[in-house]
């Protein structure tokens, strides 16, 4: 049963006025843009471990595809984050997480297990995320429509 009393009204608008606020909102910015800050400054830590990670997937040369990653996903985050032509910031990290998906979670290619079922799971929300940067970046186009 919906609750339409006005104590109810006054709730769901407090909590509007949380969700919509401006804090919130980088929060949840930073929180989507997590991975592609906290992985390049892995990277950046454990240059050596960034190498061996482009060997692995196949990038030559390594070198040139770490710092590549590296400098993309900083600057893709940083622009998803300030609002700075956020809808391409956004797009980018869509269209790299599905690459990197397809390049790196090849489940289908694993044999019945663990490994295949969290490479399976993870597929997933790597699609999830990358519908989420999408949703960002309609947002973000259609606000600058609406102007």
């Amino acid at each position: 049963m919906i609750d339409h009393s006005p104590s109810s009204n006054l709730n769901s608008g407090a909590l509007a006025g949380i969700v919509a606020a401006p804090a919130t909102r980088v929060v949840a910015l930073l929180a989507l843009c997590a991975a592609y800050i906290q992985g390049p400054l892995n990277k950046i830590f454990d240059f050596n471990g960034a190498l061996a990670e482009m060997e692995h997937f196949g990038l030559h040369p390594a070198g040139f595809f770490a710092v590549a990653v590296i400098t993309f996903e900083l600057a893709a985050s940083a622009m998803v984050v300030s609002g700075f032509l956020r809808w391409i910031g956004a797009l980018a990290l869509a269209i790299f997480t599905l690459l990197a998906t397809f390049i790196a979670l090849r489940f289908w290619e694993m044999p019945d297990g663990m490994d295949r079922m969290m490479a399976t799971n993870a597929f997933f929300e790597h699609l999830g995320l990358a519908g989420a940067f999408i949703i960002v970046a309609t947002m973000d186009l259609t606000k600058v429509a609406r102007k």
